[in-house]
């Protein structure tokens, strides 16, 4: 008998909220605000956070205010890749991570 997988969230649109933050449309039909500093200091890239130790390297002194996706790529049909203002790439934001920091987002 073949265990049967959960379902990963999906995106169906990924916009600018604003001139800053991130909108995503999910299938279920929510949508999502993501602050783009919160988002930034989210990074789960080798550079932001340990790989050996899982801690937090980003410091919210490092991350200017007023920093914005300059560009978001799609990594296959798992995730983005959103290169920041302030010159940082190197991240990638699966559906799952996306779907997960919904409840960390201010005011949640």
């Amino acid at each position: 008998m073949s265990e049967r997988k959960t379902q990963s969230p999906q995106p169906v649109e990924i916009t600018r909220a604003d001139e800053h933050d991130i909108k995503i449309r999910w299938k279920d039909g929510a949508e999502t605000v993501y602050p783009a500093r919160f988002l930034r200091m989210e990074c789960p890239c080798a550079v932001c956070v340990d790989e050996l130790s899982g801690i937090r390297r980003l410091q919210e002194s490092m991350v200017s205010p007023d920093v914005h996706p300059a560009g978001i790529d799609p990594v296959g049909r798992y995730a983005i890749q959103i290169h920041w203002s302030d010159g940082h790439s190197t991240g990638i934001y699966t559906w799952e991570r996306l779907h997960d920091l919904i409840n960390k987002l201010p005011g949640n």
